[in-house]
């Protein structure tokens, strides 16, 4: 797991601006700071979040159908993809995704200072992608189009009590394309454990399964965070509740699509 998780131990936290100090007080300001500091937040702090072993790990794999072996296959060939910044596509859908986050904004150059304002951890977004690869910049530009109110609400953290330091938008994005791969164990021939075998039903009727389910673990994610009162140094607690409780939701007997998850509704278009 190390060639994907990278080795930094580098962290950007983005520090709500307000006039009080105190988590009580109203902290909806866009503006914001960014610094920087060491802290287990990408690299080697993403795999203790999601890469520790379970005992539900240990279950035989479950047999697939036709259908799923070939949707699994196709999901499975779009992890393969590294992010390539010498790649026309993938530049475009690095522009794409600037200008579905702040569309009344330029981009100066793919290579930018301005990327921080959108919770990288610096001026090349592609040194971040690491973790995910290419899938980790489609999951967001679909949750960009596809729930673009949703998508505004959290990266400018515009929704509920925020901490003074919060979480940063784009690396936690890369983070949660990253645990899902692990939680739903993708990279194995077939699944191994229960809650990913149920997930390749979900992919079999749809093919954008795993893109919905990141929007829907991302609102979570956010839910979590501000129900556990979170600042920056909870973010691995945050993304440990985030899975439990997902892991929960895909299993319940009543749900036969992703929209049937309770989570669903926290999504808004």
């Amino acid at each position: 797991m190390d060639d994907r998780s990278g080795g930094g131990e580098s962290f950007v936290a983005v520090r709500r601006m307000s006039s009080g100090l105190d988590r009580g007080g109203a902290c909806h300001s866009t503006s914001a700071e960014v610094v920087t500091g060491s802290s287990a937040w990408l690299g080697r702090g993403l795999s203790c979040v999601c890469v520790q072993r379970r005992d539900s790990d240990a279950r035989p794999s479950f047999d697939l159908t036709p259908m799923q072996e070939e949707c699994l296959d196709r999901l499975q060939s779009r992890l393969d993809v590294a992010y390539d910044g010498s790649i026309p596509e993938h530049q475009e859908a690095l522009r794409a995704l600037w200008h579905a986050s702040f569309p009344e904004k330029e981009l100066q150059s793919l290579i930018s200072d301005q990327w921080k304002e959108m919770g990288w951890q610096g001026k090349d977004p592609s040194t971040d992608f690491r973790g995910g690869g290419f899938i980790s910049l489609e999951n967001l530009l679909y949750f960009a189009r596809n729930f673009p109110k949703s998508f505004q609400d959290l990266l400018r953290k515009q929704e509920g009590d925020r901490a003074m330091w919060e979480y940063p938008f784009a690396v936690a994005g890369v983070n949660i394309t990253f645990m899902l791969i692990q939680m739903l164990d993708l990279e194995s021939y077939k699944p191994r454990t229960l809650v990913g075998a149920t997930f390749l039903k979900f992919l079999a009727e749809n093919e954008s399964a795993f893109d919905l389910l990141y929007c829907i673990t991302f609102k979570l994610m956010d839910h979590q965070w501000l129900t556990m009162r979170a600042s920056y140094m909870d973010f691995n607690a945050v993304m440990k509740a985030t899975r439990r409780q997902l892991e929960s939701e895909l299993l319940q007997e009543d749900i036969r699509y992703l929209q049937d998850l309770p989570s669903y509704k926290l999504l808004s278009r």
